[in-house]
C-alpha cells in the first residue's frame, strides 16, 4: 500500500530559465503577460496628434522631392535662350520664302518676327553683244517691309508649323551688312511712294471735246 502511494504522487515541474512557477514570462513592467512583438512600430502607440504630424511631414517631405524632380527635368534651355539679342536673325519657311529681323519671341506655338526684311528677285533679259544671245540676269534685292499692297505693320506672327528653322546672322554677312547699309540711307525710317493718279481725269476732257465737235458738224450740216 505505501508503495502504490509513492506512485501517485506528481512528478516535480520543471522550471525553464527566464520563466516563473506558472510558466509565464515576467514582463518588464512587473505585471504578468505574454511577450510583446519587437517589430512594432515606435509610433504606432503615440498619440493620434503626434501621428497626424508625422503623416503630413511625411506627405510635405514627398512634395518637396516631386517639385525640385520636375524643376530639374524642365529647367533646362530653352529656344528663347539661343536667340541672339544683339543680332539680325534669318527665318526660313516651309515654302521657300526667308525673311530677316529680329525674332522677340519663340515658342512652339509662334515666332513673333520684328523690323523685317526679305529678298527680291529682279529678271532682266539683256542682249550679249559677242553671241549676240539672250541671257538671263538676276537682280537680288533687299526689300522693307511696309509698302506692299495690303500695307502690313513691321510685325510678323508666323505660325511654328510653317517654320523650317531659324539662326542668327553674322554681323559681318550680306545680309547683315545690306540691313545696316539700308538704316543709313534711310535714317527717318520707311517712307513708302504715293500710288499713282487714275486716268480717269484725262480721258474725260477727251471725251466731250468728240462730243462737241459731233455737234458743231451737225449744225454746219443743216440748211
Amino acid at each position: 500500500m505505501e508503495f502504490m502511494n509513492r506512485g501517485a504522487q506528481p512528478s516535480p515541474t520543471r522550471v525553464t530559465p527566464g520563466t516563473n512557477a506558472g510558466g509565464t514570462v515576467p514582463s518588464h513592467n512587473g505585471v504578468g503577460g505574454t511577450k510583446s512583438g519587437k517589430g512594432s512600430l515606435p509610433w504606432k502607440n503615440s498619440p493620434t496628434w503626434l501621428r497626424v504630424v508625422w503623416m503630413v511631414l511625411l506627405f510635405s517631405v514627398t512634395v518637396l522631392i516631386i517639385a525640385i524632380a520636375a524643376l530639374l527635368y524642365f529647367s533646362g534651355p530653352k529656344e528663347q535662350d539661343f536667340v541672339a539679342k544683339d543680332r539680325k536673325q534669318a527665318v526660313f519657311l516651309a515654302n521657300g520664302q526667308v525673311y530677316f529681323g529680329e525674332i522677340k519671341a519663340v515658342n512652339k506655338q509662334y515666332i513673333d518676327l520684328q523690323d523685317i526684311y526679305y529678298l527680291n528677285v529682279n529678271q532682266q533679259v539683256q542682249p550679249d553683244q559677242k553671241t549676240q544671245q539672250q541671257n538671263q540676269q538676276q537682280q537680288i534685292s533687299l526689300v522693307k517691309l511696309g509698302c506692299e499692297l495690303h500695307g502690313p505693320i513691321d510685325q510678323m506672327i508666323i505660325n511654328r508649323e510653317q517654320v523650317t528653322f531659324w539662326e542668327n546672322l553674322k554681323t559681318d554677312g550680306q545680309v547683315a551688312e545690306a540691313i545696316k547699309k539700308w538704316v543709313e540711307q534711310n535714317p527717318e525710317g520707311q517712307k513708302c511712294a504715293a500710288p499713282a493718279a487714275n486716268n480717269t481725269s484725262n480721258t474725260t476732257p477727251a471725251t466731250n471735246t468728240n462730243t462737241n465737235n459731233a455737234n458743231t458738224n451737225n449744225n454746219t450740216n443743216k440748211p
